[in-house]
């Protein structure tokens, strides 16, 4: 069964009179995961672009960057998208349903915070309410401080960017013991660990912009060593 046909699955619970915030209750253990990481990004995705105040076609461009929707699978998403967007619950019940199906800070976590920059960053700016949703979501997700500070700097042009703490190094660190973290950073990001972590085959495109942090701090700060 693929993954849109377990999202739409889950959904016809919705003609039985449930909420959205309901079908997550019903999603907790493998494959289904996979179906509540798909409807949380759609989720999440659909009350930050209601945080702004505007939805844009551009964040529906963002989203089909991040996961490849199937021709014929469209509606699925998209009614996700507008129960969403319309359901008078706040963001932080879905992040608070989400992060209760994992342990504080787990990578999948991670992954899907990474999303949700991506689609905030969707109109080439960074809006002060789209920031406070996003520091919120990672309140809760466990993934205050250092994660948070990489994402923005990756997503955000001109956001602070440390090296360091792409490769969560400390700057004192000698450089072999920071080669060792970079090769640790790429060996975790690789497509097949992220797939095995849970996430839809559709979200791994986010690890080519991971990876490509990753490459470039090491680059960063090897050369800087040996100037």
């Amino acid at each position: 069964m693929s993954l849109w046909t377990r999202i739409s699955d889950a959904l016809a619970a919705l003609a039985m009179g449930d909420g959205l915030a309901a079908v997550f209750d019903r999603l907790r253990t493998p494959p289904e995961r996979s179906v509540a990481f798909t409807i949380a990004v759609i989720a999440l995705g659909a009350k930050m672009a209601k945080a702004d105040g505007q939805v844009t076609r551009g964040e529906v461009t963002a989203f089909r960057e991040v996961f490849t929707i199937p021709p014929g699978e469209e509606a699925a998403a998209a009614r996700v998208f507008n129960l969403a967007r319309q359901d008078v619950a706040g963001f932080e019940l879905y992040a608070r349903k989400i992060a209760g199906m994992f342990t504080p800070g787990d990578p999948v976590l991670v992954d899907l915070l990474e999303g949700l920059f991506h689609i905030a960053m969707a109109d080439g700016r960074f809006d002060p309410r789209e920031e406070a949703f996003l520091k919120e979501v990672a309140r809760i997700f466990g993934l205050e401080g250092r994660c948070f500070r990489v994402l923005r700097a990756r997503f955000v042009p001109d956001a602070p960017k440390d090296p360091y703490d792409v490769l969560g190094v400390p700057h004192d660190m000698p450089l072999r013991e920071i080669r060792a973290a970079w090769v640790r950073a790429v060996h975790e990001t690789h497509p097949d660990r992220m797939i095995a972590r849970g996430l839809p085959q559709e979200a791994v495109r986010l690890a080519e912009a991971r990876l490509r942090a990753i490459n470039d701090a090491w680059e960063t700060i090897s050369e800087s060593r040996a100037a």
